[in-house]
């Protein structure tokens, strides 16, 4: 009788403890977008579309960005950074240039990466009919895993970009 109790009990407990975790995961930031039409992700051209993202490519090469330009109007770049010794970041721009009434509107969007490394340090050893036997012999693998992303909002930033974009725009 106690047994089958203890059971129901932690039965229960499980559920009550899966059911917390799966509400605390599920955070709704689409319920806070706001979409409004005074935004810093948007630069005016009097350039062409073409003219224009070949602007914001010399803007980007100009600050060391490494640039994917496969398409004319769609210009990627990316730079790393090392904050500190076991960390790196990736900061992803994005240029897409469309027509518009005035000539060209240029629409920035970056994605900041965060990477931590992550360090193997130990072997192991598998003979068949034996089983597995662990070593402690070192393995020199640092591998960087990517541990966080999110989109830069900063109006600031947008600002700096697209005033260097304007000083090349001349």
């Amino acid at each position: 009788m106690f047994g089958r109790f203890r059971s129901v009990a932690l039965a229960a407990a499980s559920c009550l403890s899966l059911a917390s975790c799966g509400m605390g995961g599920s955070v709704r930031v689409y319920e806070n977008e706001s979409f409004v039409r005074d935004t810093p992700f948007e630069y005016y051209s009097s350039r062409k579309p073409e003219g224009a993202c070949e602007v914001g490519k010399r803007a980007l090469l100009s600050q060391g960005y490494q640039v994917d330009d496969g398409k004319p109007l769609a210009i990627k770049g990316e730079k790393y950074f090392k904050p500190v010794s076991d960390q790196a970041t990736k900061l992803t721009i994005t240029l897409v240039c469309l027509p518009s009434s005035l000539g060209a509107v240029i629409y920035a969007n970056a994605l900041q990466t965060h990477y931590h490394m992550k360090s193997q340090g130990s072997g192991g050893l598998s003979v068949a009919g034996v089983g597995s036997l662990s070593l402690p012999w070192f393995v020199d693998k640092d591998t960087l895993v990517q541990s966080g992303e999110e989109t830069v909002t900063s109006a600031d930033f947008y600002k700096r970009l697209f005033e260097l974009i304007k000083e090349i725009d001349g």
